[in-house]
């Protein structure tokens, strides 16, 4: 018997929102039920342009939504500011929270979602959708891999990606009052979560901004970085901006192995991502090239990674609603990992570049 798809309402008509519908449409094991907005106008377009069936609900606000009893999850694109009021209300609606990236404005909001879902027993996951490619499992294959990696020493991840000059005086991500972490909290994110995946999620202890960091009258990071310290030595460095060219890097170092990835947030290719590694690298004889050279890993898939991570989700919520399963705690987990260390970050800027020390 075929699987009851997961029925979705979204919040809004963020333009992310088209990437996450189309993939919402492709997963195997979901359904596009729902869209609402605070112009009815605005939703039944939305609609119209990004595949909804013409049985969806269209709706002129988001409670509309969250009131719907056959909306079975919500996906929330909402500016950051708004995520603490409409993902506890979804929580308490008991709908499933695909919520997007930075969950929350600070670590403390985070945690007042984070109670709700528990208390209405509902599924928290964030739309770092990397995460869900299957390239992701082949990489930490190799970083686990004693032989060929070793111990790992040291972590170091980039995104950049340019705004031009409408991005940088209109968009949602550099306005105060709706995405105030900016920079930080759009692709900062991600450079974090990818050091806190190389290190198993073992936080730093210390947090130490970087000079540079740019600001925009609002008050907005444009750009910014940091160091992160383990007590074991281990070291990290990351750098976000809206002011370069796109870059997406990953370089995690280890004993005897050392991983590359330059395409790590979005691939290049929709369904085929690679990343090169190397083990005991050395020099040839006279000290004209490399030995062994590194090597090239290719990983192909059928769903993109966005769908990936919908269909995961989609997974979980079916066996939370039909299986009687308790919502798995692993996501909501890294979220706030991610979080508190986007909050050390932001802390250290506001301090003067003063080290953080973080406490779980």
């Amino acid at each position: 018997m075929a699987e009851t798809p997961v029925r979705f309402g979204i919040l809004g008509c963020a333009e992310i929102a088209r990437k996450v519908s189309r993939a919402i449409t492709v997963s195997p094991n979901s359904t596009l039920y729902a869209v609402g907005s605070r112009s009815l106008e605005k939703a039944k377009k939305f609609a119209a342009e990004n595949g909804f069936p013409l049985s969806a609900k269209i709706y002129g606000s988001y409670e509309a939504v969250l009131d719907d009893p056959d909306v079975d999850a919500v996906y929330v694109p909402l500016p950051t500011s708004l995520h603490i009021q409409w993902a506890v209300l979804a929580a308490e609606k008991k709908k499933h929270l695909l919520l997007e990236k930075p969950v929350a404005l600070n670590v403390a909001e985070f945690d007042r979602i984070i109670e709700a879902c528990e208390a209405n027993g509902v599924q928290c996951m964030d739309g770092t959708m990397w995460m869900h490619h299957p390239r992701e499992a082949k990489m930490k294959e190799f970083l686990s891999d004693s032989q060929r990696f070793g111990q790992l020493k040291s972590i170091h991840s980039i995104f950049y990606s340019a705004g031009d000059e409408d991005f940088l005086k209109n968009d949602i991500r550099v306005k105060a009052d709706l995405d105030s972490l900016g920079a930080l909290g759009d692709l900062g994110w991600y450079c974090i979560r990818s050091i806190l995946w190389a290190a198993d999620y073992e936080l730093p202890k210390i947090v130490t901004a970087l000079p540079g960091t740019v600001i925009n009258e609002a008050g907005v990071i444009l750009a910014c970085g940091s160091s992160l310290q383990w007590e074991d030595g281990k070291t990290s460095t990351f750098h976000c901006s809206f002011l370069y060219n796109m870059t997406m890097d990953i370089t995690v170092v280890g004993t005897k192995g050392t991983l590359h990835v330059h395409d790590f947030v979005i691939p290049q290719e929709e369904k085929i991502a690679s990343f090169s590694a190397a083990s005991r690298t050395g020099f040839t004889e006279f000290v004209t090239g490399w030995v062994p050279l590194p090597f090239k890993h290719v990983v192909t898939t059928d769903l993109s990674q966005e769908a990936c991570m919908v269909s995961e989700f989609s997974r979980l919520v079916r066996s939370i609603n039909d299986g009687g399963s308790k919502p798995e705690i692993k996501w909501p987990t890294i979220s706030r990992k991610t979080q508190l260390l986007i909050d050390a970050v932001k802390e250290s800027i506001d301090k003067g570049l003063e080290p953080i020390q973080v406490e779980a």
